[in-house]
């Protein structure tokens, strides 16, 4: 299944304006019309091909949409300034005053900040429970639910989620599953299990570079041409508007990204496996050890791999502290928030990306003090970048000297 997403990339093919191999970049804030009723038209969304302000749509745009909804497998896909801008606009769209969300207790803390301290502004309801727990899930639907929400691979705990039963479920009861899929592109497809909407960070994988931020919906062409809708669309109206530059940018990294997310996650399963047999308590999808491992299993796209997301528990926020400072100076990677660069980027989500999450609330979920996060980057020699991080720990006796075996 997996192979054909990439084909689906690896076939479009836009000329740019001069025979160019990469599009033209629409670099126009505004678009001149030859008869003001086309003007009009294309106001009132009658027109294709014609363009009338960027905050709208544009070309480069809408190229990247057309790329994104061949990686996910939608009919179409907006594109956003931030992962934020899609998410929010997503909820703000299906949600009305009073009405009711059931999401993933673990999910990006953004996310978990605006579900649960700026809606309540609209009175919308959130229930926060354990994805993973189906009859949780079901019990808790209301008359006013309007969605559930949950992320494929979840952040920064590792939660799989068992999509095809979410869709199921929300089939049954007419409401739509909205998948975060920021952590599993190409390795998990969403939509082809069944959700609805699925949003993207591309911030991370997707881009690939650290050097900017967006964000993308995919979905049916009826719910994206709502969000853009003039009158009442959440995207459109919250002015979350990719930069037609940046879009163009992203673009061209997504060529590469399924080179990059089968490197990303052979190296994560790599470092995954020696640092359980060393005794750490490692979380990643692809060990036998992972919860939801058969399920990653059933539902991922196996020539992709578990994806480049792990976390190594370390006993204390001093021994992770430590430890990310050691491995940046070593030039291990950077202590940094974020994910999907080709440096491995680590951090403690605890005071950081979930930072958001109480603290009483982040112990009740597993959210340890000792918890690293680390995205891990395409390192061309991967047994020496295993010896120096290992090496490090032994120096910080987290991990005891005679066990140090060189690869």
């Amino acid at each position: 299944m997996g192979h054909k997403e990439a084909n689906d990339l690896q076939d479009l093919q836009y000329f740019g304006e001069f025979g160019g191999v990469n599009p033209s970049i629409s670099d126009s804030s505004t678009y001149t019309f030859l008869s003001a009723k086309t003007m009009f038209d294309t106001f009132e969304g009658n027109t294709e091909g014609c363009y009338l302000y960027s905050r709208h749509s544009s070309p480069s745009n809408l190229y990247l949409g057309e790329a994104l909804a061949a990686l996910e497998g939608t009919e179409t896909a907006n594109v956003t300034a931030s992962g934020m801008g899609a998410i929010t606009a997503v909820i703000l769209q299906l949600c009305d005053a009073g009405d009711h969300i059931i999401s993933s207790r673990t999910i990006y803390g953004g996310t978990y900040a605006f579900m649960k301290n700026f809606l309540k502004k609209f009175n919308i309801e959130i229930t926060f429970l354990d994805i993973t727990n189906l009859d949780a899930v079901s019990s808790s639907i209301k008359t006013r639910t309007k969605m559930i929400y949950c992320e494929s691979v979840s952040n920064p705990l590792l939660e799989v989620a068992d999509i095809s039963a979410l869709a199921k479920i929300a089939k049954e009861n007419g409401i739509p599953l909205v998948v975060d899929n920021t952590f599993s592109p190409l390795s998990i497809t969403p939509a082809k299990l069944g959700a609805d909407i699925v949003i993207h960070s591309l911030t991370k994988f997707i881009n690939g570079t650290s050097d900017c931020v967006a964000g993308a919906v995919c979905g049916t062409k009826e719910f994206c041409l709502s969000l853009k809708d003039v009158n009442n669309g959440a995207g459109m109206l919250l002015g979350s508007t990719l930069d037609s530059l940046r879009g163009a940018s992203i673009l061209k990294n997504m060529r590469t990204l399924h080179i990059r997310i089968k490197k990303h996650s052979e190296n994560a399963q790599f470092l995954a496996e020696k640092f359980e047999r060393d005794g750490l308590r490692v979380v990643y999808p692809g060990l036998s050890s992972h919860p939801g491992h058969l399920i990653m299993e059933d539902q991922m796209n196996p020539q992709y791999g578990y994806g480049g997301l792990l976390t190594i528990d370390v006993g204390s926020l001093e021994n992770a502290n430590s430890l990310m400072e050691m491995m940046q100076e070593r030039k291990l990677g950077y202590l940094a928030v974020s994910l999907g660069f080709y440096k491995t980027l680590f951090s403690a989500p605890g005071t950081s990306t979930s930072s958001e999450i109480p603290l009483d609330e982040q112990k009740a979920m597993g959210l340890g003090d000792g918890l690293i996060r680390f995205s891990i980057g395409l390192d061309s020699d991967i047994h020496r970048t295993y010896d120096l991080m290992k090496q490090c720990m032994v120096d910080l006796n987290i991990l005891e000297a005679d066990t140090m075996k060189l690869e």
